[in-house]
């Protein structure tokens, strides 16, 4: 929100823009009151080096069609010659100069520079370069009357100002207008608010618009006042600054006077001209579905039930209420006689339509916090003030409408303050007349001087509705800075859960082994999962952000692959991607399960790979499980990937992806997985490491080689070979696979080293050998044969 110190200084004796302490002052009560000032910025300082000139001839130059040849004098009686592109000035007029110099705001130096070898001898501004308005389509013209040479700003009447830009919250809505600031202020600062309140004298015979509310619930008032002798023209020069000051654009008088009013007071108003509403009539009705109405901004809309529409006495929609205008009904130059329309609407709807239609305007910012219903009266005299200094003729004519609903806001409102919870939670003693002193100038009235008052609450607040909205108040302007700080005291100081230690060590061991984190959607299209191969269920969500991520995934594999296959698509082949995240696998529950997973892919590696990157978690998270390789998991290679078991459990699936889910995906390379249920992980106990001695022995290895059927899983000759090795087993690795015909078809062969160490003593080629032939025991149990070396 863009506050004018300018405009507060309307309301009250705060500070002169040109005291940069003071301005510092204001800003800082500001913010102590809750109204955040994100930023100070001086205005109407002026552009130094920009004078007023008379133009003395204007010449077109036959070899330069699309600029001017210009000369002016800037008050010393001295001719200078200027180039310029626009054409709206004519010998006599005023014009800006900026001289030889001259820095411009848009970061230009004015240096002397010719056309067809012809100097410049400054530039001539519009209102857009010096910052005055947005207008750049011509020269800024001065009032002739003026002499040359003074500063422009001193021709414009511009005195020096300042604005606040203000983070307002939203249950702040009269702070969404200049008095609402300015009453807060001026309570904070001791001061006496004059707000504007002098009725306009009504007159002429009495004309009405008449008004129907055929929707109660969201219209509560409704009022309309016939104003004619309106003449559209451009408004007061003060007024038009003000209004850009603020970032709105001035559009004519009878526009600019409505925006004003909202910014001054918070009341959105529409001025309608009256010559083109059917039957001089105003209906306030819910549209039907599909009723099309063209707003403001030129965009036709087609509407639901749920709009409220103004409509005239024809039933054609003119506005939709709460937030923008109709096309047909705009005032325009021809426009003599206006309707003013001011109105309360309910919040909510408003809201709700506005985000429909994604047409935010500064009218349903105000409504959709609420707007005080009862400051229209005061809208509509400062509304008419403010126009007459435009319209001369004006005339404001009695028997205006006024309809209100059952549904507007009550003006009385109370709650009960005791003044013993008062004091419990702000920690201060504050006694009934301290209160009063703070609460009557922002229009909470104190009744009574016990340890139990009832306080009023003003309309204009509607966010104030209990006893605590009411210590908030006392606190905010106490000044929280006076509050006293207690720190309290805590047994139990913040730190890390098993889970989350446990989860952080996942990631390091990861990042550790060169994978790095993705974060893929987990939102799917519902082709995703059977493309991975996982057939099956999921949840659908019933209002997906877009058509093609409308499916919760079931598993990591399918994002994961995904960005494998985005990767390849830019020719970084062989990457590493892993992912904690969560599935949503379907169940009969109101609420989706949710189950916490880690994916890890390795483009380029087969499944030994994500076997070692298996083996690195366990060893880090003491935890364990079997590989079942007769269950190999939907979408998984058939002879190269396996179940991970713990009891009953099943935890996951590690190994390769099937080539005919990677050609659905685009990946070229083969690429190993692991998918592990990580919440199952973390939730298990961790083994407890235990010490031992390091032994100072040496260690030997030993290389044995087993032909095996396919169908045997090699993890039950590693476990053969371990029992097989018992204590003295250090490490067990399964460094080859081969296939070959000198096998046989159906049969491969596994090549392991084991490493042995004897605590007690070195090991001996008889104690190898004794081990070597229980090894090729054992491996005899599970069907494998040890190859001749």
């Amino acid at each position: 929100m863009k506050i004018l110190l300018s405009w507060l200084n309307s309301f009250a004796d705060f500070a002169d823009p040109a005291d940069e302490a003071a301005v510092a002052s204001i800003a800082a009560d500001l913010t102590s009151l809750g109204l955040a000032v994100e930023e100070v910025i001086p205005m109407g300082l002026g552009v130094d080096g920009v004078v007023s000139a008379r133009v003395l001839r204007v010449e077109t130059h036959p070899d330069a069609a699309k600029v001017r040849r210009v000369w002016v004098d800037a008050g010393d009686g001295a001719e200078r010659h200027v180039w310029c592109g626009a054409s709206n000035m004519a010998a006599g007029d005023l014009v800006p100069l900026a001289t030889l110099g001259t820095s411009m705001p848009d970061g230009r130096l004015i240096e002397r520079r010719g056309i067809l070898g012809i100097d410049s001898e400054g530039m001539l501004c519009s209102g857009a370069e010096l910052g005055v308005d947005d207008d750049g389509s011509g020269i800024l013209l001065l009032d002739p009357t003026a002499d040359p040479g003074q500063p422009y700003t001193a021709v414009l009447g511009v005195e020096p100002d300042v604005l606040f830009d203000i983070d307002v919250t939203r249950n702040r809505p009269d702070c969404w207008s200049h008095l609402g600031v300015a009453r807060d202020l001026a309570a904070k600062r001791g001061h006496e608010l004059r707000p504007p309140s002098s009725p306009f004298a009504r007159g002429g015979e009495e004309r009405s618009v008449p008004v129907e509310i055929l929707a109660g619930e969201r219209c509560g008032r409704f009022t309309t006042t016939v104003l004619s002798g309106v003449r559209v023209t451009q408004s007061p020069a003060w007024i038009r600054r003000r209004l850009a000051a603020a970032g709105m654009r001035p559009i004519n008088n009878v526009v600019d006077v409505s925006n004003l009013v909202m910014l001054e007071l918070g009341q959105p108003n529409h001025a309608y001209d009256l010559e083109r509403l059917g039957k001089g009539a105003l209906r306030v009705r819910l549209a039907a579905e599909g009723e099309r109405l063209m707003t403001l901004d030129g965009v036709e809309r087609t509407l639901q039930s749920s709009d409220l529409l103004i409509c005239d006495g024809d039933d054609r929609p003119v506005g939709l209420g709460g937030v923008m205008g109709g096309l047909d009904s705009e005032i325009s130059e021809e426009t003599t006689t206006v309707a003013l329309e001011m109105a309360w609407f309910a919040s909510r709807g408003v809201m709700e339509t506005a985000a429909r239609h994604s047409l935010r305007s500064e009218a349903s910012a105000r409504y959709e916090r609420g707007v005080d219903p009862y400051v229209i009266d005061r809208a509509i005299d400062r509304f008419c003030d403010l126009l007459a200094e435009s319209c001369p003729d004006l005339v404001a004519h009695p028997g205006g409408a006024d309809v209100r609903s059952e549904h507007l806001p009550e003006v009385h409102r109370s709650t009960p303050l005791r003044l013993s919870v008062l004091d419990r939670v702000l920690g201060v003693v504050l006694g009934p007349a301290r209160v009063t002193e703070m609460l009557a100038p922002i229009g909470f009235d104190v009744v009574g001087d016990g340890p139990e008052v009832t306080v009023s609450l003003p309309s204009w607040r509607p966010d104030s509705t209990e006893e605590i909205d009411v210590v908030e108040e006392v606190a905010r302007l106490h000044g929280y800075e006076h509050l006293g700080r207690t720190v309290p005291r805590a047994d139990v100081f913040g730190h890390l859960t098993p889970a989350q230690q446990r989860r952080r060590a996942t990631r390091e061991v990861l990042v550790g082994l060169g994978i790095s984190e993705a974060m893929p959607s987990p939102f799917l299209a519902p082709g995703d999962l059977a493309r991975a191969g996982l057939e099956g269920d999921y949840l659908s969500i019933t209002n997906p952000l877009a058509v093609e991520e409308s499916a919760l995934r079931t598993s990591l594999r399918p994002g994961l692959l995904a960005a494998l296959a985005y990767n390849e698509s830019h020719r970084r082949d062989r990457v590493s991607l892993f992912e904690i995240g969560h599935v949503y696998p379907p169940a009969e529950a109101e609420l989706p399960d949710e189950a916490e997973v880690l994916g890890v892919v390795l483009a380029g590696r087969e499944a030994p790979a994500a076997v070692a990157v298996w083996d690195e978690l366990c060893a880090a998270l003491g935890v364990g499980a079997q590989l079942d390789q007769s269950s190999p998991g939907a979408g998984m290679h058939p002879t190269r990937s396996a179940t991970l078991r713990a009891g009953r459990d099943e935890l996951g699936v590690v190994g390769e992806i099937h080539p005919e889910v990677l050609a659905e995906f685009g990946v070229s390379e083969r690429v190993a997985v692991l998918e592990v249920r990580l919440d199952v992980l973390l939730a298990r106990g961790e083994r407890v490491p235990l010490a031992a001695p390091v032994p100072r022995t040496p260690s030997s290895d030993l290389d044995l080689a087993f032909v095996l059927d396919d169908s045997v899983p090699a993890e039950r000759l590693t476990k053969a070979l371990r029992q097989a090795a018992a204590n003295r087993l250090v490490s067990l690795e399964l460094f080859d696979v081969f296939r070959g015909e000198s096998l046989g078809p159906g049969r491969r062969s596994l090549a392991y080293r084991l490493r042995l160490q004897d605590p007690s003593g070195s090991l001996t080629e008889a104690d190898i050998s004794s081990i070597r032939d229980a090894c090729a025991s054992g491996a005899d149990r599970v069907g494998a044969v040890l190859r001749a070396q």
